[in-house]
């Protein structure tokens, strides 16, 4: 084929449409104008739609379990073994371990890791719970018959 062949294609009607300008913003300021907490708007229209307070955490009194899944266990153990091996900064004072899975298990012992776990409920809410308030299980203790 030659080039006057590829040239003919100008792109005009293949149905890609222009970007519609942005609209312009106009930000007025009055120095009377007292302070309020900012809502959220709802800007599709959907007025009637399940209220905003369902994203926000539960204030009432927790309804998950105090304990730390095993899922959850190996979530944070993986996750800050991760960040140790990439050098960040170890919450604990070091005897020789170098293995980051080690000492990320070290931290986890000593309830030092900066992790909060986000359990969310089939209601739309959810619950913060911070590493040191979980009560954590090692597993390999129960199948050898320790403490």
């Amino acid at each position: 084929m030659a080039d006057e062949d590829y040239n003919d294609f100008d792109g005009g009607d293949v149905g890609y449409e222009e970007e519609p300008p942005e609209p312009e913003i106009e930000e007025e300021v009055a120095p009377e104008e007292e302070e309020h907490e900012e809502v959220p708007v709802d800007t599709l229209g959907g007025g009637d739609k399940e209220p905003v307070e369902q994203q926000r955490p539960s204030d009432k009194p927790r309804k998950t379990s105090k304990f730390m899944t095993k899922y959850e266990r190996a979530r944070i153990l993986g996750t800050r073994a991760l960040q140790i091996s990439m050098n960040a900064p170890v919450m604990v004072e070091l005897e020789g371990e170098t293995d980051p899975l080690e000492i990320a298990m070290k931290e986890l012992r000593e309830r030092k890791i900066p992790f909060t776990i986000r359990r969310y409920l089939p209601d739309g809410s959810y619950e913060d719970w911070g590493v040191d308030e979980l009560i954590v299980e090692d597993s390999w203790r129960r199948q050898v018959g320790g403490d």
